[in-house]
């Protein structure tokens, strides 16, 4: 069994910042790519910036330069800083892991319950 579980968003003022955190545990053997996803209402759900296990990021452009991706290999961990932040980055917001198991099956789809972030303008 493997549990992603988000934390960190809320609600702040535009200009403000945010650390949302996704929390990998049970049966892992490795955590391979990591992104985060926001949604918000009546949107379909975005890709926001993605980390490679080599550290390797991207991101959506309309997030460039005020989002930042990491991680922690030993705390399996993700971490999305969101700095500057926006009315329009209102939104629940996901982190989806690719994630080979003890047992060495991987999958693509494990997903956390999201954390919501407000942004007031």
């Amino acid at each position: 069994q493997v549990q992603l579980v988000e934390s960190g968003g809320g609600l702040v003022q535009a200009g403000g910042s945010l650390r949302l955190s996704c929390a990998a545990s049970g049966s892992i053997h490795s955590i391979n790519s990591v992104g985060w996803y926001r949604q918000a209402p009546g949107k379909q759900r975005e890709l926001v910036a993605i980390i490679t296990s080599d550290s390797i990021t991207n991101y959506a452009d309309s997030v460039k330069g005020r989002f930042t991706i990491s991680r922690d290999n030993v705390k399996n961990t993700v971490y999305l800083q969101m700095n500057s932040l926006k009315p329009e980055d209102t939104a629940v917001y996901y982190c989806n892991a690719d994630i080979t198991t003890v047992r060495f099956v991987r999958r693509y789809d494990y997903w956390g319950q999201g954390t919501q972030v407000t942004v007031s303008s």
